[in-house]
């Protein structure tokens, strides 16, 4: 066991019972495996469902968690409902977190747990992530910060574990995939889903659907891309996403990059105190 996972596992041990904010992903799941391995029953992981989230993603995730022993709750978030979320500027991803912090801190003083955590790690850090303003708000801790782990070392961690999301692509929210202004609608977050699936049948692993007013912007990781440049993929995606809605297709040329929507944003968070980081 590594200096850093001791050092994530004392710490776990320190804070008695804990609530750990799940997604599915490798951060969220590697930190809540850890967190069953420091405190058994004494801590719950608890996933948003919502139409955001991708029902695949809700499957793997629910399956990882059985696979493993981990309590899991499910809870309803209602981010939907509010209009600052709706709208869709650079704060969605607050508004987002926000309600989910909401309702798992009404969790945790029903069933009487002790503390908050979520997965975000040293990288997260330099990212625009607005939801990390939310976790402070609401102190929710970041025990793989604390631990000093990148996001390469728990994905090397997991791995380790035999822990089979180790190599498990990243994948935000469905609302991520909507150009920032236009608003978010169950309607469109089904198409952006739907024609994420139809990548995924095709073979595809790592890859976005962005959607730009109606013209789906297509992302594909560098590695995958030349199996993309054929005229019998050009035909099939352009076929399948007009059929799902969208008035024009295009392959994005420089391929997948994660948080291509933030081009050009700048970071509204300096003046957080990230209260959960190492010194």
């Amino acid at each position: 066991m590594s200096d850093k996972q001791i050092r994530l596992e004392t710490r776990l041990r320190e804070l008695e019972s804990v609530l750990v904010a799940y997604s599915g992903g490798v951060d969220s799941a590697f930190l809540a495996w850890s967190a069953h391995r420091a405190l058994g029953p004494k801590m719950l992981a608890v996933i948003a469902d919502s139409p955001s989230l991708a029902r695949a993603h809700l499957r793997d995730a629910i399956s990882f968690a059985r696979d493993h022993g981990i309590p899991l709750e499910v809870i309803k978030t209602s981010e939907m409902d509010n209009a600052d979320y709706v709208k869709n500027d650079q704060l969605r991803c607050f508004h987002c977190k926000n309600e989910l912090f909401g309702k798992m801190e009404e969790t945790r003083q029903r069933l009487g747990f002790r503390h908050l955590a979520y997965g975000m790690n040293l990288d997260d850090r330099g990212d625009f992530r607005p939801g990390q303003k939310a976790a402070v708000q609401h102190e929710v801790l970041a025990p793989l910060v604390e631990a000093g782990l990148t996001k390469l070392e728990i994905r090397t961690l997991a791995q380790a574990a035999g822990l089979k999301v180790w190599d498990k692509p990243a994948s935000a929210c469905l609302s991520s995939r909507i150009a920032y202004g236009n608003p978010v609608t169950a309607a469109v977050l089904t198409r952006v889903e739907q024609a994420e699936e139809h990548l995924s049948r095709l073979g595809f692993r790592q890859f976005r659907v962005r959607d730009h007013s109606g013209l789906a912007r297509v992302e594909i990781s560098s590695g995958e891309l030349a199996a993309a440049l054929t005229p019998e993929f050009f035909q099939n995606i352009s076929a399948a996403l007009r059929e799902l809605g969208f008035s024009y297709v295009t392959l994005d040329c420089q391929g997948f990059r994660s948080g291509s929507m933030n081009a050009g944003t700048m970071p509204s968070l300096a003046s957080v105190s990230h209260a959960n980081s190492p010194a």
